[in-house]
């Protein structure tokens, strides 16, 4: 059974004045089972970000549906679409957007703070400093960003992403703003929790290395979402 199922999602802007609306997805199918990891590439401006945003519950589809664990998330209210967004999905982005005035523990524990992340038994301190030493930060739990590499401050934020136990794990060019050794230790970094904490793994990337690394690679192009090799997803 598929964790995330996209079908027949659509989503177009408004032009300017009284140009028509431009279509950017076009009837986008996609499904994902849980631990499963896929890459969708393509060129700039193609419509990368938006399906993520979508699948994000940062914005809605014009038409279709998107499912996560059976449910439709366009069709959740303000105050559930903002509860399944902290507890179920993990985003990281290209940019890590850590507070500069918090501790990496701190900024690590920020989403356990949302209304209705925490689980019964929870340990968010202890999951917190579990993860951090898995990815090769315990001692740099007291440090602030600014004390960070910039691959030091993009492993906090995936950190940061896996704190509530998400389902799904969403990547937006993680590795856009890295030196080569780090986008290839993040890449690493990512396949390797996607197998060991189960969670589904949805990348979008322009890096070749990383889309490589995931068990299926897909092709955004003129709105439809392409197997890499041509057949629909």
């Amino acid at each position: 059974m598929s964790l995330l199922e996209l079908m027949g999602v659509e989503k177009s802007y408004s032009g300017a004045g009284d140009a028509p609306p431009t279509p950017v997805l076009r009837g986008v199918d996609l499904r994902l089972a849980a631990g499963e990891s896929a890459a969708v590439v393509g060129p700039s401006g193609c419509g990368k970000s938006t399906l993520l945003n979508l699948v994000a519950t940062l914005d809605r589809p014009d038409a279709g549906r998107i499912l996560l664990d059976g449910r439709d998330l366009a069709a959740l209210g303000d105050a559930e679409t903002a509860r399944v967004r902290g507890r179920d999905i993990g985003l990281v982005f290209q940019s890590h957007h850590l507070l500069p005035q918090c501790t990496v523990l701190e900024n690590v524990l920020v989403p356990t703070l949302a209304e209705g992340a925490a689980k019964p038994g929870d340990d968010p301190a202890g999951r917190a400093r579990r993860l951090l030493e898995r990815v090769g930060l315990g001692q740099r739990t007291a440090h602030r960003p600014g004390q960070l590499s910039g691959g030091e401050r993009q492993r906090v934020a995936v950190v940061r992403a896996l704190i509530n136990g998400p389902k799904l794990l969403l990547a937006d060019e993680p590795t856009g703003a890295l030196d080569r050794a780090a986008a290839d230790n993040l890449a690493e970094l990512l396949t390797e929790l996607n197998r060991e904490e189960g969670v589904a793994l949805l990348v979008i990337t322009h890096a070749p290395t990383l889309a490589a690394r995931m068990g299926t690679v897909y092709e955004l192009r003129d709105g439809r979402l392409m197997a890499q090799g041509g057949a629909p997803a």
